[in-house]
């Protein structure tokens, strides 16, 4: 077990950049193309549902980022054997799974909180689960009740433990009527994973319907499991006795491609995302096209350009899809600072995800946070005393300055503001990035982008 912990935390360490600051140059528009994978979003939660097939299974696109090797290594540490063919596929073999000391997860886990979904793969095919202490980025409570309740109601039974929660299934899992308070991805991600191979009919009921989840139901029903979704945010799924693997590309990262084109529409650039598609960004392109920004629709991806003139305010209110998606809003956010007039963006998925803006008010931007429901219907953050809700007020010249990245989507708009501001800037902790953006330094590189890589 020691060469196994040895080894995870090793892993760990690797993960990420080998510098760790960015020093840029700003004001120079980013010019070029960049190319995205699949969407973290989908592929990490697609490698875990390997666990489920009696045979191999091929995933396609996979990008080259720290959540997926954080994966890697928690399959890996449960037996399964995870292989790179080329650039972008893996072949995930899971005919050895075997339980694993939670020493390791934990090493191997680090900040990510994949490993709730690993609970109802492994007591299927273990009878047993272990989660350590759950991090993730800070911008909001992000419970995991709603995980441990459905496992619960599947018939798991938790112990909370001091390293953690230890989940067994004594009788088995049986199928479950759920109904979630809030359409949270997470738990439906969890509902799928665990109901496809449960004894009986589950009916999921508040779920969410985000694309990334409609193609991890893509990915189950190629594996034989039988899943109907309603309109009406219900999902049925009938048990069945046996899964097989799969062979899946998995959908691109919009989440990404939004990121690009607020970076081009911030720098007063032109960014091709080769990979993007319409039909799932069809939300944010409304938006981008009403503060100013423009777009082309091509067959292998989306160019989003400054087409010159002055960009204009909007209200935007986050909300599950079809809704504007909350990690579009960060990067959006400091294109905004450039729009004339005032903007409004009220924050109703996660509570606390305006934390970023501090930095961009160090440079310069006119940002009042409010508790308040603004520019929107209330929200179940209205009465808690959240600063969910942000008045932007442009346009404003940003300044260089010295910045620390406090997550993902917001670390990722960080580099947005540096390379739109006027000077330099240098940007700490930006191993964070690497977690969701597949060679974002190279792609930085590819569009012009000025800067100094730091250790």
């Amino acid at each position: 077990m020691n060469t196994l912990l040895e080894d995870a935390q090793a892993a760990g360490a690797s993960v990420g950049l080998t510098a760790d600051r960015i020093t840029l140059q700003g004001g120079k528009p980013l010019v070029g193309r960049i190319e995205l994978k699949g969407a973290k979003n989908l592929v990490t939660k697609a490698m875990v549902a390997s666990l489920l097939g009696e045979t191999p299974s091929e995933l396609r696109s996979v990008p080259e980022i720290s959540d997926v090797r954080v994966v890697k290594g928690l399959l890996e540490v449960h037996g399964v054997k995870v292989s790179a063919v080329g650039d972008d596929t893996l072949l995930l073999d899971p005919a050895n799974v075997e339980s694993a000391h939670f020493e390791v997860i934990d090493a191997y886990a680090g900040s990510s909180r994949i490993p709730i979904l690993f609970c109802g793969p492994l007591l299927h095919r273990l009878g047993e689960a272990f989660i350590p202490d759950l991090g993730g980025c800070r911008i909001g409570d992000r419970p995991i009740d709603f995980h441990l309740e459905s496992l619960r109601r599947f018939g798991a039974v938790v112990d909370k433990q001091p390293q953690g929660i230890r989940l067994t299934a004594p009788n088995g899992l049986k199928g479950a009527k759920i109904e979630l308070a809030y359409p949270s991805v997470g738990a439906t991600e969890q509902v799928l994973l665990t109901a496809v191979r449960a004894e009986g009919t589950t009916e999921l009921r508040g779920a969410a319907v985000e694309p990334e989840i409609m193609d991890l139901i893509n990915i189950l029903q190629k594996m034989g499991a039988i899943i109907s979704v309603d309109t009406d945010r219900v999902i049925r799924i009938e048990g069945v006795e046996r899964l097989e693997g799969f062979k899946h590309t998995a959908l691109f990262d919009r989440n990404e491609a939004a990121s690009w084109a607020a970076a081009a529409l911030a720098t007063n650039g032109d960014i091709f995302v080769g990979g993007a598609r319409q039909s799932e960004m069809l939300t944010f392109l409304n938006v981008f096209r009403k503060v100013g920004g423009a777009f082309e629709i091509q067959d292998d991806g989306i160019r989003f350009y400054h087409p010159g003139g002055k960009l204009k305010p909007v209200i935007i209110e986050t909300d599950v899809h079809p809704g504007f998606m909350t990690d579009w809003q960060q990067p959006l956010v400091v294109a905004l600072t450039k729009a004339e007039g005032v903007s409004i963006v009220h924050e109703t998925v996660y509570e606390q995800r305006f934390g970023f803006t501090d930095a961009l008010v160090d440079m310069g931007a006119h940002i009042q946070l409010h508790r308040e429901c603004l520019g929107g219907a209330q929200c179940r953050f209205g009465q808690r005393n959240f600063n969910h809700s942000a008045v932007i007020v442009g346009p404003t010249e940003l300044h260089g300055a010295d910045v620390v990245v406090p997550d993902l989507r917001g670390g990722f708009s960080h580099l947005i503001a540096a390379l739109s501001a006027e000077g330099t800037s240098t940007v700490s902790n930006v191993g964070i990035i690497a977690r969701g953006y597949e060679n974002f330094i190279e792609k930085l590189r590819a569009l012009g982008a000025d800067f100094v890589l730091e250790a």
